[in-house]
C-alpha cells in the first residue's frame, strides 16, 4: 500500500506548529498551540481513513481470495490432525511395530546361527584336511618320500601360520594342537635328514679320507639318494641346518690341514661304482714329496683348498648354486680367518723395504678369491675379505709396529724398580744437586726441554722418551696409513706410562719412598718432553698426519700427577712429623724427668723422620723442589712445636729450662739439614723468610730465660712481632712463666697498650 505509506510519511509535527522552535526545550507550548495542534492531526487521521477505507474497497476481490486461501488451509490442517489422531490410535491400540521388530530380531538370530554353523562346519572341515594331511605326511615320511614330505610341510606351514609373531585372539585350540603338530612333524623329517646327511658325508681319520655316499639308509628306510635329501632339506628350509656338521667335519679334518701344512699333503679324487652308477665318491689326502718347499705366496694353500671346494661344488652339492651358496655361507668365513691368521699375518714383510715383495701375494689372494666366486662358493656380493687383508698389507705391517712398540713400552714400564743407583745417589747428594752432573753419564739423568735443568728421572722415562721419539722420526718417513699409525701407537706409548706407572707403585705412593718423587721428576719430564713433541716433529709429519696430530692435550695430566704426587709425600711427611710430635704430650711438665725424656724422644723421632726424608728427597728431587717442599715440612714442625710450647698454662723455672733445652737440641741436631737447604739453590733469599716459624722458634728460646722487663721491651721495640707473635700469645706466655705482681700487671699494660 504505497499510498498509504506516503500518507503517514507526510504527517511532521514540526509543520503543525510552525512558528515555534521545537528544537529548545526551554520553549513552552501555549494552550492554544495545543488545540491546533489537535485540530490539525484530527484533521489528518480522516484523511488517512478515507484512504485506507477507498483502498479497501478497490481491492476487495484480494481481499476476499486471500481470506479464501486462509480458511481452505485451516480445514486442510484440521483433516491432517485428525488422520494423525486416527493412526496414533491405532498404534497405540496394537502395537504392530513391537511384532515386526521381534520378527526381524528373530530372522537376524537365525542368520547368526546358520553363518556360524557354516562356518564350523567350514572350519571342521579345514581341521580334518589338515589332520589326514598331517598324517599323509607322517606315512610318507616312514615310506622315505621325502620330497612330498618336504613339500606338504611347506603348504602346511603356510596354512597354519607357522612363525606369525602374534596369534589372533580367540583362535580355535585344534589350532594350537595342528601347530604342534606340525612341529613334531617338523622335528621328526628334520632328525632324519640330518642323520641321513650325517651318512653320507664321513671323514675317516685312519685312511685320511673324506667319504661322500649317494645311496643312503637310515633303519628300515634305505634307498634313499642323497641330492633327495638336499632337496627336501632346501624345500623346507633346514639346508644351512642339515649341512652344518658335514661343513664342520670338512673344515677340520680337510681344510684345515690343507692351510696349516699345504706342502704336506695333496688332495686326491676317486670313486666307487655300482652296477656301473657312482656310489659314493672320495677325496684322498695323500703325502706329498714337496714338503720341504715352503709356501712364500700361498700357491699350495691357495691351490688345495680349490681342490677341495671342487670336489664339495660336483660330488656333494651336485654343482646346484643353492646348495654350494649354503656350503659357502657356512664354511668361507671360518677359512678365511683361518688363511689370514696362519698364512697373510704371518708373511706381512718385517721391513717397510719388503712391501714391494708382497705384492705377489696380493696377485695369488686376488686370483683364489675370483676362483671361488666363479664357482659361486663365495657369493659375488660378498666381502672380499682376503683380498681387502692384503691389499691393506701396509696398515697390517704398522699395526704388527704398533702391538710390537706398545708390548716393547708396556714391559719396559713394568720392568723397571724405580730406584736410582745408590752411587748416583751419593754422588748427587755430594754435589748438591744434579746441575753438575753430566746428562750422558747416566741414563737416569735428562735435562728438562724448557728450564734446561738436570733432572733424575727413572730409566722407564727416559727409555719411553726414547722410543717415542724413535717412532716419531719413522712417522715423518713413511707413508700417510702407516705414519698414522706410527703416531697413534707414539700416543699410547706415552698414556701407558699413565695407566701402568701409577697402579704399579699403588702401595708406594701410601708411603714416604724413592719411588714416589721418582714418579713426580719423570711426570714433570714427560709433561715438558710432551709439550715440545709438536715443535719437534709435526712440520715433518705426512699432510694427512698434521690434520689432526696432537700432543698438548696430554700433557697438562703428567704435570698434575706430579705436582699430586708430590704434595701427597709432603703431606705424608707432616702427618708422620705430627704423630711423632703428639707423643711429647703438648711438652708439658717437662721438668720431671720421665716427662722430659719422652718430649726429647719425640724431638728425636721429629729430627731422625726429617733425616731421613733429607736423604730420600735430596738425590732426587730438583734443588729448588727439595727446597720448597723440605721448607713447607719444618714450617708444619716448628709452627706445631712453638704453638704447644706458647698454649702451656703454667712452667715453673726448671720446666723453661729443660724447654730450651729441647729446642736447642732440636735446633743442632737440624743443623745440616737447614744448611743443605740454604746451599740447595743460588736464592739469596734467607731461611727465616721461607721458613717464618723458624725465626719464631729460636726466639722462642731466648724467651724462656729473659727477665720480664727485657721481654715487654722486645714486644715494645716490635722485635717480637717480626717474629710472627701475636700479642695474646706474648700475654699468655708471660702469665704462665711469672707470678701474678705489680710489675707482670704493669708489664701486661704496656703490652695491651702498645698498638
Amino acid at each position: 500500500m504505497p499510498e498509504i505509506d506516503a500518507l503517514f510519511e507526510s504527517i511532521n509535527v514540526r509543520d503543525l506548529l510552525t512558528g515555534h522552535d521545537l528544537t529548545d526545550p526551554t520553549t513552552p507550548l501555549s494552550a492554544p498551540d495545543l488545540r491546533l495542534l489537535i485540530n490539525r492531526l484530527e484533521s489528518h487521521s480522516l484523511r488517512i481513513k478515507s484512504k485506507v477505507q477507498s483502498y479497501l474497497i478497490s481491492h476487495h476481490s484480494e481481499f476476499s481470495e486471500l481470506f479464501s486461501t486462509c480458511q481452505e488451509a485451516v480445514s486442510k490442517t484440521r483433516l491432517i490432525s485428525d488422520d494423525v489422531s486416527d493412526v496414533l490410535r491405532l498404534i497405540s491400540d496394537r502395537p504392530i511395530d513391537v511384532e515386526i521388530r521381534k520378527v526381524v530380531d528373530e530372522i537376524t538370530e537365525k542368520s547368526k546361527e546358520v553363518r556360524l554353523k557354516r562356518e564350523s562346519l567350514d572350519l571342521v572341515s579345514v581341521i580334518v584336511c589338515i589332520c589326514e594331511a598331517l598324517q599323509e605326511t607322517k606315512e610318507a615320511l616312514k615310506g622315505g618320500r621325502f620330497r612330498f614330505v618336504a613339500e606338504r610341510i611347506r603348504e602346511l606351514k603356510v596354512v597354519l601360520r607357522i612363525g606369525d609373531e602374534e596369534e589372533e585372539d580367540g583362535e580355535p585350540v585344534a589350532y594350537v594342537l595342528l601347530r604342534k603338530e606340525w612341529s613334531d612333524c617338523f622335528d621328526e623329517i628334520q632328525e632324519v635328514l640330518a642323520k641321513f646327511m650325517e651318512n653320507a658325508v664321513r671323514f675317516e681319520l685312519d685312511s685320511r679320507r673324506l667319504r661322500i655316499s649317494y645311496q643312503l639308509s637310515v633303519g628300515e628306510t634305505d634307498g634313499i639318494g642323497l641330492s633327495t635329501v638336499l632337496e627336501a632339506m632346501e624345500v623346507i628350509g633346514m639346508l644351512d641346518y642339515g649341512l652344518a656338521k658335514a661343513a664342520d667335519s670338512i673344515f677340520k679334518h680337510v681344510i684345515t690341514p690343507a692351510v696349516t701344512h699345504p706342502s704336506s699333503f695333496i688332495a686326491v679324487e676317486d670313486s666307487s661304482k655300482t652296477s656301473g652308477e657312482i656310489t659314493e665318491a672320495i677325496l684322498k689326502l695323500e703325502k706329498s714329496s714337496d714338503h720341504q718347499i715352503e709356501d712364500v705366496n700361498g700357491d699350495a694353500i691357495y691351490s688345495g683348498i680349490l681342490n677341495v671346494v671342487k670336489f664339495i661344488c660336483s660330488s656333494l652339492c651336485f654343482g646346484n648354486v643353492t646348495w654350494i651358496h649354503s656350503f659357502g655361507r657356512l664354511t668361507w668365513p671360518r677359512i678365511s680367518e683361518l688363511i689370514i691368521s696362519k698364512f697373510l699375518s704371518k708373511v706381512v714383510p718385517e721391513d717397510a723395504s719388503k712391501l714391494a715383495d708382497f705384492q705377489k701375494v696380493i696377485e695369488r689372494t686376488s686370483q683364489f678369491e675370483a676362483a671361488l666366486t666363479e664357482l659361486n662358493f663365495v657369493s659375488p656380493d660378498a666381502e672380499r675379505r682376503l683380498s681387502t687383508y692384503a691389499e691393506n698389507v701396509e696398515v697390517h705391517f704398522a699395526s704388527r709396529k704398533k702391538i710390537e712398540i706398545l708390548a716393547k713400552a708396556r714391559n719396559m714400564l713394568l720392568q723397571c724398580n724405580f730406584t736410582i743407583p745408590q752411587e748416583l745417589a751419593m754422588r748427587n747428594a755430594r754435589s748438591n744437586g744434579v746441575e753438575s752432573l753430566d746428562v750422558n753419564s747416566s741414563k737416569h739423568i735428562v735435562r728438562l726441554l724448557f728450564s734446561s735443568e738436570m733432572c733424575v728421572v727413572s730409566e722407564a722415562a727416559s727409555q719411553l722418551m726414547h722410543l717415542v721419539h724413535k717412532t716419531l722420526e719413522d712417522v715423518c718417513v713413511s707413508s700417510a696409513r702407516v705414519a698414522s699409525e706410527f703416531y697413534h701407537a707414539a700416543r699410547d706409548s706415552i698414556l701407558l706410562y699413565e695407566a701402568v706407572v701409577p697402579v704399579k707403585l699403588e702401595k708406594q705412593l701410601d708411603g714416604i719412598n724413592q719411588a714416589a718423587v721418582l714418579l713426580h721428576n719423570d711426570c714433570l719430564y714427560l709433561f715438558e718432553e710432551i709439550l715440545g713433541l709438536a715443535f719437534e716433529y709435526r712440520a715433518s709429519f705426512p699432510s694427512s698426519v698434521k690434520e689432526y696430530a696432537v700432543f698438548a692435550d696430554i700433557a697438562p695430566r703428567f704435570k698434575l700427577r706430579a705436582e699430586e704426587v708430590l704434595q701427597r709425600q709432603v703431606q705424608l711427611v707432616i702427618s708422620s712429623l705430627r704423630e711423632a710430635i703428639d707423643s711429647a704430650d703438648g711438652f708439658q711438665d717437662t721438668h720431671q724427668s720421665k716427662q722430659f725424656e719422652s718430649a726429647k724422644f719425640s724431638i728425636e723421632q721429629v729430627v731422625f723422620s726429617l733425616e731421613k726424608v733429607h736423604m730420600i728427597w735430596e738425590p732426587v728431587l730438583r734443588p729448588k723442589t727439595y727446597k720448597q717442599s723440605m721448607c713447607v715440612v719444618l714450617e708444619s714442625v716448628f709452627r706445631r712445636i712453638t704453638r704447644d710450647i706458647l698454649l702451656l698454662d703454667d712452667m715453673a723455672a726448671d720446666e723453661t729450662f729443660q724447654l730450651q733445652r729441647l729446642i736447642h737440641l732440636m735446633l743442632e741436631n737440624l743443623s745440616s739439614l737447614l744448611g743443605s737447604l740454604k746451599s740447595a739453590d743460588d736464592t739469596s733469599r734467607p731461611l727465616d723468610d721461607l721458613i717464618p716459624s723458624l725465626r719464631k722458634t729460636r726466639k722462642l728460646a731466648e724467651l724462656l730465660d729473659m727477665p720480664l722487663k727485657s721481654i715487654t721491651s722486645a714486644w715494645e721495640s716490635g722485635e717480637l712481632f717480626s717474629c710472627n707473635f701475636t700479642r695474646t700469645e706474648v700475654q699468655d706466655f708471660i702469665k704462665a712463666i711469672f707470678t701474678d705482681s705489680p710489675l707482670r700487671k704493669e708489664c701486661l699494660w704496656r703490652i695491651d697498650d702498645i698498638s
